[in-house]
Order: structure tokens, then C-alpha cells, then sequence
């Protein structure tokens, strides 16, 4: 069952939070992007929720944490009420930069989603094209970090698993491709988006085709543990309790 905050925080830092990432790598959310006449600060203010500001320039997206230095604010009573932005295109309350705020959400805010959810649920036919391909399975593990963090906070189940990982770096990715940091500190999760420099625990996926069978389930993680196509490395309980907060991801992604 999902829990409506942890689920506003995966929302938040694992959907919302690949902008920067498609900002980065798609051409048509680079030029939504370089066509702002002004750089746009918005801030998602949701009360029992998460607090972000995704900052929008020609130069892409960035997410940062609370609401300093935005331009626009919606505010959201309930996590329910921001579940519903994600789900049903409901918006919040705009509480500053109201006419911004409209005119940005409905346009290019809503253009950029737009673009996320093709890669993040995309067509079978879509898939065909190798470069759309890969870019989609980049994406989806960048959603999935955040997703692993977002619960491993605010998710009581993936809270327990948290409780077990010690104080390091975790880092995640595909070979020679991408990758991520997870850092726990003091049982709480934080997302990196670079390659650990010194982490205590490694996992790491051989090809972008085998973490797209993993991350669709397709492929079996047994059986290409067996064959050589997951390195795992260092603190195995850290790995072992990030693969729990997975299980959970799978249940709020899915």
C-alpha cells in the first residue's frame, strides 16, 4: 500500500526531480528551455509535504530544497492535494507570481512533463529507437534514485530498511554510462547525482539493455548476478537493504 506523503516525496524528488536530468538530454526540453524570456523559479510548497523550487533558465532545470529565491508559488493543503498535480494535472494554490505561475504551468511546465512521461512510460514502438532507448532507461534510473531516497525517509516500511544502512556512499549506475550517489547519514538518504568518489557499497548494471530488462522486469536479478552483469562490491548490507527500499520503489512507480 502507499503511504500519500512518502508518495508526494517520491513526486517530488524522483519524478519532478528528473527534469534536470531531461532538461539535460532531450533537444525538445532544451529549446522549451532556451525559449524563456526570463528564468522562472517554481516553488511546489506542499503543508506535511516536501518543499522544492525547480529553477527553469535557458540552461536547463534545477531542484533545489524549500522555497528561497523563487519567482512563483503554489501551495498544496494536503500531500493527497499535490498527488493530485502529478496524477490529474490538478493544480495547487498559486500564492505568488500568480499570473507566472499560470501562464508557466500551463505552458512549458506542463510541455517539459509532458516529454518526462513518454520516457518514463514509454511506447513499445518508442523503444525501437535506440537513442530514445537509452535516454529512457538513463531517466528512469535517475527517478528511481530519488524514488529510493524519497522513501527511504518518508516510507514506513523503507524507513525499517533505512534504519540498517550505515553512515557511506552508495553508488549506482550502468557501466561507462550514468551514474548516482546515494549517501546515508545518520539513517537519513540523500541523492548525488555523480559518481561516488569513495563509496563503501557498489552496485552496478553491465549494459543500458540489461538495466532496462531490470528496471522493466524482464530480466531476472538472480540470474544475472550469477552471470556476471551486476558487480556488487563493499558493505553488502547496505546494498541489501537499498534493494528492500527498491521492492517498495516498484510498488510506488509501478
Amino acid at each position: 500500500m502507499k503511504e500519500a506523503k512518502a508518495l508526494a516525496f517520491v513526486n517530488a524528488y524522483g519524478i519532478l526531480g528528473t527534469l534536470e536530468n531531461l532538461c539535460d538530454l532531450d533537444s525538445e526540453a532544451q529549446a522549451i528551455c532556451k525559449g524563456l524570456k526570463d528564468p522562472v523559479s517554481l516553488c511546489f510548497d506542499v503543508k506535511n509535504g516536501p518543499c522544492i523550487t525547480l529553477n527553469f533558465s535557458d540552461k536547463g532545470c534545477k531542484l533545489t530544497e524549500g522555497d528561497k529565491g523563487c519567482t512563483c508559488k503554489m501551495i498544496f493543503s494536503s500531500p493527497e492535494k499535490f498527488n493530485d498535480l502529478i496524477d490529474n494535472a490538478k493544480p495547487g494554490i498559486p500564492v505568488k507570481g500568480v499570473a507566472q505561475v499560470l501562464k508557466f504551468l500551463l505552458g512549458p511546465f506542463t510541455k517539459l512533463t509532458d516529454i518526462l512521461t513518454k520516457y518514463l512510460m514509454p511506447k513499445e514502438e518508442d523503444l525501437k529507437n535506440r537513442e530514445f532507448f537509452e535516454k529512457s532507461t538513463i531517466l528512469t534510473l535517475y527517478t528511481i534514485a530519488g524514488a529510493i531516497c524519497a522513501l527511504g525517509n518518508n516510507d514506513s516500511i523503507s524507513k525499517l530498511s533505512a534504519s540498517y544502512i550505515c553512515d557511506g556512499d552508495i553508488s549506482m549506475g550502468i557501466t561507462d554510462v550514468v551514474y548516482v550517489t546515494v549517501s546515508a547519514r545518520n539513517h537519513y538518504l540523500t541523492l548525488k547525482k555523480e559518481k561516488a568518489a569513495n563509496p563503501r557499497a557498489i552496485m552496478e548494471f553491465k549494459t543500458i539493455d540489461l538495466a532496462n530488462g531490470l528496471f522493466n522486469g524482464t530480466a531476472s536479478t538472480m540470474a544475472e548476478l550469477c552471470a556476471g552483469n551486476i558487480y556488487m562490491s563493499g558493505m553488502c548490507n547496505m546494498i541489501d537493504n537499498v534493494n528492500r527500499i527498491l521492492d517498495r520503489v516498484a510498488v510506488y512507480l509501478g
